[in-house]
């Protein structure tokens, strides 16, 4: 099968080195420099993207923020409404979505001018969160607001571009699912896995390594099929929670969703029999969804540094990937797989590398 890729970052790569991996052919569109590009070269081809899209037996993408032209110009090529997509880059409509499906989040309301805005933080009575509603990631475009803050600059700040608030939810921990739904209506996902942040950056992720109760993952997978199903999702698709416990209750807000293969997954490149890239490939190309075998996985992110360490390189548990990206304070740079038997090892490589492989922005 022939498949286009829109973008060509390191996500990119990763589903193209799959793709060939799994016998296809594929090419990469470049959003940023609007060149088609073959997998893993930096020349770019002769070809238009009309011609690459003609080529193509079906076109996907390494992120939702699709332009409207190219929505239009590979419609017939995508394996789902790409406008359903497209609401995912809006905060609004993402929030909207989960409210149709019945999946829980945290209490939310929308604004567009700053007069709203701060209308909304004179009438807290609790800690908010604000975020833009669209653009935004790795904790840009986010601010708090809580009962000391003055409503009225807060607002001035944050409101000068329509978004949403939410309440503040005092969360036990933060897990995401990663699965993936043929076009069949099958789906196949990976265990809950735990996600530490640093600044608003994903810094690990433990990957098949914490106890997931299966009424906790029931309920991660629950949402999964609703909100796959109400897009008619064709691939892998991430969804991060909130972890809330209330006594003995223990339930899963969903904070966002990114219909793509996802930073959290990368653990399954040594973790798993069938890596995230790997099952997004089987879905775009309607091959059965494999039954998964797992292994503990911490997933390291590399943040803004030079180069990874020779010692990791050379360490017979430890894989390590670098996207060839120009590094600078808080950009992900590459990412360090280490098989660990349990939580404490995990945390060991934690405590003695995340220092020297992170340099985050202040």
């Amino acid at each position: 099968m022939k498949i286009l890729f829109i973008g060509d970052g390191q996500l990119g790569q990763m589903l193209g080195a799959s793709a060939t991996r799994h016998g296809h052919e594929c090419l990469l569109f470049s959003t940023r420099t609007n060149t088609v590009k073959p997998l893993s070269a930096q020349l770019d081809l002769p070809h238009k993207l009309t011609q690459a899209i003609e080529w193509a037996d079906v076109v996907s993408w390494e992120h939702e923020a699709i332009p409207a032209d190219i929505m239009t110009a590979a419609r017939a090529k995508f394996l789902m409404d790409p406008e359903r997509i497209q609401r995912l880059t809006d905060r609004r409509d993402e929030k909207s979505l989960f409210d149709e499906c019945g999946v829980p989040t945290s209490p939310w309301q929308a604004f567009t001018t700053a007069a709203e805005l701060e209308q909304i933080l004179v009438q807290a009575e609790q800690p908010l969160v604000i975020k833009a509603a669209r653009g935004g990631y790795d904790g840009k475009g986010q601010w708090r607001y809580t009962m000391a803050t003055d409503p009225h600059e807060l607002a001035q700040q944050a409101g000068q571009v329509p978004g949403i608030v939410e309440q503040l939810i005092p969360f036990k921990r933060e897990v995401s699912l990663v699965g993936a739904r043929n076009q069949d209506g099958s789906i196949c996902c990976y265990p809950l896995v735990t996600n530490v942040h640093d600044r608003g950056i994903l810094s690990y992720s433990l990957g098949a390594m914490d106890v997931v109760t299966d009424a906790l993952q029931q309920q991660a997978e629950a949402s999964f099929r609703k909100l796959t199903e109400a897009l008619q999702y064709v691939g892998v698709l991430a969804i991060e929670f909130f972890v809330v416990v209330d006594g003995s209750d223990v339930q899963l807000l969903v904070n966002e969703i990114a219909p793509r293969v996802h930073n959290s997954g990368h653990w399954t490149m040594t973790g798993a029999n069938c890596s995230q890239f790997d099952l997004h490939i089987r879905a775009l190309t309607n091959m059965p969804l494999p039954l998964l075998r797992l292994e503990p996985t911490l997933m390291l992110n590399v943040i803004g540094a030079a180069q990874i360490p020779d010692a990791l390189w050379r360490h017979p548990d430890v894989e390590c990937f670098w996207y060839n990206k120009e590094p600078r304070p808080g950009r992900k740079v590459g990412h360090v797989n280490v098989r660990t038997p349990n939580r404490d090892t995990a945390m060991t490589w934690v405590e003695q590398w995340a220092e020297q492989l992170q340099v985050l922005a202040d």
